[in-house]
């Protein structure tokens, strides 16, 4: 069935754009909110020496005897504060009580920090390097603890990770290194740019066997370096939607205006969200 899309008239300006919540974005009154419990990883094998804290958000509609679906969301209170730009708490609630999503458990991963060292964020060292060390770390030591508190799906089909800018480079590679472990991807204004030995992605999608994935991305118009020769966010991002496209991947690319700023992804996603579930099986509501 065709879908019509309103006429909105778009701004002059590409700078200074801002992009209002919808409704799934809102607490809605008929939608009982899931419960959320913190937990923290102190103890590292993969990132010595970091702390990080975490959480795991259970919708009301989850079934103990039954296998949820399951979500990873880097950059994790920055993603689930309800009144922050993302509010994935609140989306995940709306949206798995209507049906539009399997019923979900997602865990929200801060990154590690350094206590008391000068410099002690490890986000760019964990988010921007391209190997498995990241992908290791979830499925070693930050699920486990979930897997040991609910009952999720082992199946990668039923596994997604979400984030952005750094963090949408984490969720990307974590998926590329270990499609047999995460298969859907949300990935916003991801710095593909800034990763240590430059974007590897072009290539490798247009060199490498298809992986299974089903991936989501966000760009926008005035991203940092959005006119330069190198160090292009949104051109990287560009190039690498392009490669997806010749090579045949399930992708969605959404390009909007304003420059690196979480408030546009926070905004698509619930859209974002649909999208990469569209084609599992809803739970009942």
């Amino acid at each position: 069935m065709a879908t019509e899309i309103p006429y909105r008239e778009l701004p002059a300006e590409l700078d200074d754009v801002t992009y209002r919540f919808g409704p799934d974005s809102e607490r809605q009154a008929d939608v009982t909110p899931g419960e959320i419990t913190e937990f923290t990883i102190d103890d590292s094998v993969v990132y010595p020496g970091t702390t990080r804290r975490c959480w795991i958000h259970v919708p009301a509609g989850y079934d103990p005897q039954g296998e949820a679906a399951l979500m990873v969301f880097n950059d994790g209170w920055w993603y689930l504060d309800p009144d922050g730009d993302v509010r994935g708490g609140i989306v995940l609630d709306n949206l798995i009580h209507r049906g539009e999503m399997p019923v979900t458990v997602s865990v929200f991963v801060d990154p590690g920090v350094f206590p008391g060292a000068d410099n002690p964020k490890n986000r760019n060292a964990e988010y921007d390097a391209f190997d498995d060390r990241y992908a290791s770390f979830l499925l070693t030591e930050v699920l486990p603890v979930v897997t040991a508190r609910f009952r999720v799906s082992s199946d990668p089909d039923m596994r997604g990770i979400c984030g952005g800018s750094s963090g949408g480079n984490a969720a990307f590679t974590a998926a590329w290194e270990r499609p047999d472990a995460f298969r859907r991807v949300i990935a916003y204004l991801s710095s593909f740019s800034q990763m240590p030995d430059g974007n590897p992605y072009p290539r490798l999608l247009m060199s490498e066997p298809r992986r299974p994935l089903t991936i989501f991305m966000q760009a926008a118009h005035r991203d940092d370096g959005w006119n330069q020769p190198e160090m292009n966010w949104l051109a990287e991002n560009l190039e690498v939607a392009a490669a997806l496209a010749k090579a045949g991947y399930d992708f969605r690319l959404v390009l909007g205006d304003g420059g690196h700023s979480a408030n546009h992804g926070g905004v698509l996603l619930p859209d974002a969200l649909r999208w990469i579930w569209r084609d599992a099986t809803p739970a009942p509501k």
